[in-house]
């Protein structure tokens, strides 16, 4: 089997390597031809924690690609789900003093900002520059206002970051592979792309993602990705809660709220089924009291990862946008009603449940963002160092 133009993407991330290969067809569109997942080994506490084993996993599976399209690659698109990243904003100024906003005013913000980067965080690599809001004279304007006149202006940009070690050793994995890495990006800031590709005219959210160990959020403002926050706490506490409350391993509650749906109803009078005892002494457990610990719970998320989260609270106003995403899917069958009534602040916030993309939609977005960019993202123009000689005539002639 052939392809026209083949492009190899790998993506990592908590819980397996996803290995895929796409076709660009006439229409420049993204057609996959071939997918291999694996479970993930060798990365752990988002570190790549075995160099050699990673290597072999990656030769092993775009070995078999190759093999299935005849085709050898030399190149890659990684998509880092597997790494601590974060999200910095800062904001750059030029006084104008009545002029036109210029080119070279941008570029100036741009350099400037991307240094002071450089200087504070300067153990961590850049995978995304965004632009998050541009101010000419205290007036906030949508578009880069390039041509026009004013007196200040600002522009906020948003910078997406990972640890120059985790860049390096996924370098010398790939290397070890014989491939170039051609281009990061951060699955977060995929995943709000995404979002904003399939709803029209949303450009704010905050994204919530429950998986059953960890906990993740981002804010996308205007199209960009301003925030990233990890928890180290997951829908399984709710399931431990119940565990200690009613003596049953988390396990054996994981089948009782599979088989069964809770409300508000009043549950007093039922009690859980004796098969889910197994070899275990029954006893008269009441449904509620499963549903009432696991309500004092959700409440204590939603407060803690929204309401009384420092680095949200300045981003909630009526109606915002939430896309909550919720992996145990026990958890979500029995308990959908509860943390839509929590995370929507009772209706305050439009809240959405959402799923997992497509793979064709998020690497479509992936190659896109590659060729073309993103309608927000800054191409800083980095100064070439000068020389001491031309150092000495720039102060003499300038």
């Amino acid at each position: 089997m052939s392809v026209r133009e083949p492009i190899l993407f790998i993506e990592v991330n908590n819980s397996e390597f996803i290995f895929i290969a796409g076709d660009l067809n006439e229409n420049k569109n993204l057609e996959l031809v071939h997918t291999i997942k694996k479970p993930i080994q060798g990365i752990s506490d988002k570190k790549i924690s075995d160099l050699k084993l990673v290597s072999d996993i990656i030769k092993e599976n775009v070995y078999l690609i190759e093999q299935k399209i005849n085709f050898i690659f030399k190149e890659v698109i990684f998509v880092a789900d597997c790494f601590e990243s974060c999200a910095i904003n800062f904001t750059g100024f030029k006084k104008l003093n009545g002029s036109q906003l210029s080119k070279e005013n941008i570029t100036y913000i741009l350099n400037q900002l991307k240094l002071k980067i450089s200087e504070v965080e300067n153990q961590k690599k850049i995978l995304h520059i965004l632009n998050s809001k541009y101010i000419l004279d205290k007036k906030e304007i949508d578009n880069l206002p390039i041509g026009l006149f004013g007196n200040l202006y600002s522009q906020e940009l948003s910078f997406i970051l990972i640890e120059n070690n985790d860049y390096k050793n996924l370098n010398k994995v790939l290397e070890n592979c014989n491939l170039r890495l051609k281009r990061v990006i951060s699955k977060k800031f995929l995943d709000g792309v995404n979002i904003i590709n399939k709803n029209l005219n949303l450009e704010t959210f905050l994204k919530i993602q429950i998986n059953e160990n960890d906990t993740e959020i981002i804010y996308f403002e205007n199209s960009a990705l301003k925030l990233i926050q990890n928890f180290k706490f997951g829908s399984n506490v709710i399931l431990n809660d119940i565990s200690k409350v009613i003596g049953l391993n988390s396990q054996t509650v994981k089948k009782i709220l599979l088989s069964l749906k809770f409300s508000d109803k009043d549950l007093d009078s039922e009690i859980v089924e004796k098969e889910f005892f197994g070899t275990q002494n029954f006893r008269k457990i009441r449904k509620k009291l499963i549903f009432d610990v696991a309500k004092a719970r959700i409440e204590e998320l939603s407060e803690v990862i929204i309401y009384k989260n420092i680095n949200v609270i300045s981003f909630l106003e009526n109606n915002l946008s939430i896309f909550l995403k919720i992996n145990d899917q026990s958890n979500l069958n029995c308990f959908r009603e509860y943390y839509k009534k929590n995370f929507s602040k009772k209706d305050q916030f439009n809240l959405k449940f959402t799923s997992d993309f497509s793979l064709s939609d998020i690497y479509n977005s992936a190659i896109r963002i590659v060729h073309y960019g993103w309608k927000k993202e800054a191409l800083p123009i980095v100064k070439k160092k000068k020389s001491v000689i031309s150092r000495f005539f720039d102060k003499i002639f300038n």
